[in-house]
Parts: structure tokens; C-alpha cells; sequence
């Protein structure tokens, strides 16, 4: 027996990705008594910041990224406060800015940073917290962020570098329900976004949990609001509370390890079988 607790790791490529895809069961988790780990791999230099409009940033010499990281990381530890998150680790990688712009291949962009190098400061983390399930993006990250993609990277070459046997999740979208997304989003007069049906998501065959935290979507939301430089960037904030509950209040995940077998029952609980 150890009396090491249970413990949910999340790494997340930029601050405010942790209440997008992961605030419900950061929340829920850690209200459980869970150890909550966050590890956000860069400082978010590229976001927006209160003087622009969403879309144009991260592209002209006027940007002040020193300013723009004491902004978010303040944003961060506050969205951490709501959510309950036990421990916050930021890597300090330079963010890479959205998928084809050139800050994607700068030197000394989270991006171009070789892999095994970038997973040095997850492997320490993996070792120093023993994780019993680690969430992180999808081989996709999610939507095609570079960001996203190198922080699936390099959380899978951590893992394997320190034989870890935790249990790893990628959250997901189940497709099915992406009509009835749009549907909300146009009634509530927004536009839905251009999601590629073939890459974004995950036929429900092949969903392995769906996690209920509908009881903590207001602490979703806030952490959400939490990062009010990028309200421009995180359309859903402006959804009212209710159809905000019910679209996002439900987090779904596929399994990577141990790998997902088709048939197998579905799950309401990441830690299914470890308590």
C-alpha cells in the first residue's frame, strides 16, 4: 500500500486550454479530493491582449509579449483557484502562435522545439507526481493547433520514457452531436466554427468515457471567464448558462492506454477501476 494520492495530470499547450476541454473534471476531481496537475507547456506570448481585436494578434512588433504573459499568467492562477487545481507546473515554451503563421517555426518556438528535449520537464514532472491518469490532445490536438499537437508529443514520449502505467485519456467532441452544436450556436446568433468533420472529434464507438460534471459548469465557466484577455478567442462564454451547461457540461474522452478495445463498455469515470 502507498499513501501517494490519487492523482489526475492534464498538460495543456497554453493558459485558458485547461477550462476549455478539461474544466469540468479538473473540478470535479478535485472536489473528490483528487491531486489535480496542471502542466502548461507555454506562457500563451501570442494571444490576444486588451488593446486588440481577436485575430489580429501575434503578428506585429508592437505586440508586448512580456506584457501579455504577466497578463495571462495571472489569468492562469486564477482559473486554477476556481477549479481547484492542487498543482500548477508551467514549462515557460515560447507559444507558436495558431496553426500557419511563422511564428510556428521561430527559434525557440514551443513547435520547433526537438521533442525529446521538450519532454525533459514532463518527465520530471511524471516522476515527481506518479500519475494515475494523464490527459492531454489527441494526435490531431485537438483542432490542428501546433501547440496542441507538440504537447500530445511530447506527453507520450515522457510517459514512455518513464515506463509510466497511468491510464491516458485525449479529450474529444462526440460528432454525432456537432448538428445540434451548430443549431445552438446559430440560435444564439454566432457563427459555428469551420471544424473539419473528418479530423475534429470522435465517432461515439469510440468514446471510452463521458464524464458528468454538469453540478461544476458554473466553475467551468468562470475559470473560462477567468481569461478575460482571450474572451474574444472562447466564443462559448457568451452562451447563456443553460445551453452552456448542457453543450459543455458533459467532457468526453477517448482512451490511448491501455488501449481501447471496440465493445468495450463506456465509462463515467477516468479513475474507473483505479479506486
Amino acid at each position: 500500500m502507498t499513501d501517494r494520492p490519487l492523482t489526475l495530470m492534464a498538460v495543456h499547450a497554453h493558459p485558458d486550454d485547461e477550462a476549455s476541454t478539461t474544466g469540468g473534471i479538473l473540478a470535479k476531481y478535485s472536489a473528490e479530493g483528487i491531486r489535480t496537475v496542471l502542466v502548461t507547456c507555454t506562457n500563451g506570448e501570442l494571444g490576444d491582449t486588451p488593446e486588440v481585436q481577436a485575430g489580429e494578434t501575434g503578428h506585429g512588433d508592437d505586440h508586448d509579449t512580456e506584457a501579455v504573459v504577466a497578463l495571462r499568467m495571472r489569468e492562469l492562477a486564477d482559473s486554477c483557484k476556481v477549479l481547484g487545481v492542487t498543482h500548477l507546473e508551467t514549462l515557460g515554451y515560447h507559444d507558436s502562435g495558431m496553426e500557419g503563421w511563422p511564428q510556428n517555426d521561430a527559434p525557440g518556438s514551443f513547435w520547433s522545439t526537438p521533442v525529446d528535449e521538450a519532454a525533459k520537464p514532463v518527465i520530471a514532472l511524471i516522476e515527481k507526481y506518479q500519475p494515475d491518469v494523464v490527459v492531454t490532445y489527441d494526435d490531431y490536438g485537438f483542432y490542428g493547433h501546433p501547440d496542441h499537437i507538440q504537447a500530445h508529443r511530447i506527453t507520450l514520449a515522457a510517459l514512455d520514457a518513464t515506463d509510466s502505467t497511468a491510464t491516458v485519456f485525449f479529450p474529444t467532441f462526440q460528432r454525432s452531436k456537432l448538428p445540434e452544436f451548430a443549431a445552438r450556436m446559430q440560435a444564439a446568433g454566432m457563427e459555428p466554427p469551420p471544424f473539419d468533420e473528418n479530423e475534429f472529434g470522435s465517432p461515439d464507438e469510440d468514446i471510452a468515457a463521458v464524464i458528468d460534471a454538469t453540478e461544476f459548469a458554473q466553475q467551468k465557466m468562470d475559470a473560462l471567464k477567468a481569461h478575460v484577455s482571450q474572451a474574444g478567442n472562447i466564443f462559448f462564454i457568451h452562451f447563456p448558462m443553460d445551453v452552456f451547461t448542457e453543450a459543455f457540461g458533459r467532457e468526453a474522452f477517448v482512451r490511448h492506454f491501455p488501449a481501447w478495445a471496440p465493445g468495450e463498455p463506456q465509462v463515467d469515470d477516468l479513475f474507473a477501476g483505479l479506486r
